[in-house]
């Protein structure tokens, strides 16, 4: 089968497509043949180095397709069925995987494979941030970074669902309108205006209580800036570069603040939040309450392409590779 593979870190120039040995399923595992593979931004971070992986490596984490095969004891799913897994071991940037049956979730009547890679590391990934990393309560305005992304144009949808005020960070004018029509009630672009000032004025001088930060490095400040007193940072991602480090004194000088930075594994550590998470997911989805924006394809041969347009932030909503 071909592959993407990588045998020194770096920038996307190390993504090669290879031939690989086509995996069979071990016990407990499916052998998955994919039909849509999810590009995250946790893809980097592995082909970076950031997060280190053992190499030489596959890459990603996140894909959809229909089980081929099922291993030794498995009985969670059968031939046929139509699964999305995005917790799996690293190497979906490939035509098949075999992965853990009790990290894959069967995808309901009305949910495509495309939509699947495109929605479940993004879509749990804002379930946990918004309902148990910090609950988002109808009537508080909160600051969501980088909203026209994957994850933060459905952390905006569910926060609003929720019954918040949020206010959204872009990049440029077209982004800014794609967040209107998800209900962004302000929008600020993050490269013209100094976003800390603007939410003090939105919010008449308080601040928010919690921060979703996805760009890391150079929006810290500013969201450490935006938070009301006894407010929280939550940073869960690295787009511009890590977060920097923080002497503790700090935040009780800025309001007794809190920081946390989360991962999804840890809250889809055991099978019954993997299931729960994903079909809250799901209910919204097939509610029509959630809009899922596929803005990019690529092929699988050109995952280095998909990693730069990632990385240059041009991308709006989800990106796949297509097998």
């Amino acid at each position: 089968m071909r592959a993407i593979r990588f045998d020194k870190t770096g920038g996307p120039e190390v993504l090669t497509l290879a031939d690989v040995p086509k995996p069979e399923p071990k016990a407990d595992e499916i052998l998955v043949k994919h039909q849509a593979i999810g590009i995250n931004f946790i893809d980097t971070y592995h082909r970076s180095g950031l997060y280190p992986v053992r190499l030489p490596s596959g890459l990603g984490m996140e894909a959809a397709g229909v089980v081929e095969a099922v291993g030794e004891g498995v009985t969670r799913f059968a031939p046929g069925d139509l699964v999305a897994y995005a917790s799996g071991p690293i190497g979906a940037y490939a035509e098949y995987a075999a992965t853990p049956a009790e990290r894959a979730v069967r995808l309901p009547a009305g949910v495509s494979a495309a939509v699947g890679a495109a929605v479940l590391l993004k879509g749990m990934t804002a379930e946990f941030l918004v309902r148990r990393c910090f609950p988002v309560q109808a009537g508080q305005t909160i600051l969501v970074h980088a909203a026209a992304g994957g994850v933060g144009q459905i952390l905006l949808q569910w926060a609003k669902i929720i019954g918040a005020t949020v206010i959204a960070t872009v990049g440029s004018q077209d982004k800014a309108e794609r967040v209107k029509t998800l209900g962004a009630d302000h929008v600020i672009l993050y490269r013209d205006q100094d976003v800390a000032a603007e939410v003090r004025r939105i919010t008449g001088g308080v601040g928010v209580p919690v921060v979703y930060d996805s760009v890391g490095a150079a929006t810290f400040e500013g969201s450490l800036a935006s938070l009301a007193r006894r407010g929280m940072l939550v940073s869960y991602g690295n787009a511009s570069g890590p977060a920097p480090a923080i002497e503790p004194g700090r935040l009780s000088r800025m309001g007794s603040l809190f920081l946390t930075r989360p991962t999804l594994f840890d809250y889809v550590a055991t099978q019954a939040e993997l299931d729960d998470s994903a079909q809250a997911l799901f209910g919204l989805i097939a509610a029509g309450k959630i809009e899922v924006e596929i803005g990019q394809t690529f092929p699988l041969a050109e995952a280095r392409r998909a990693h730069e347009t990632l990385e240059s932030r041009a991308t709006v909503g989800a990106s796949l590779l297509i097998p």
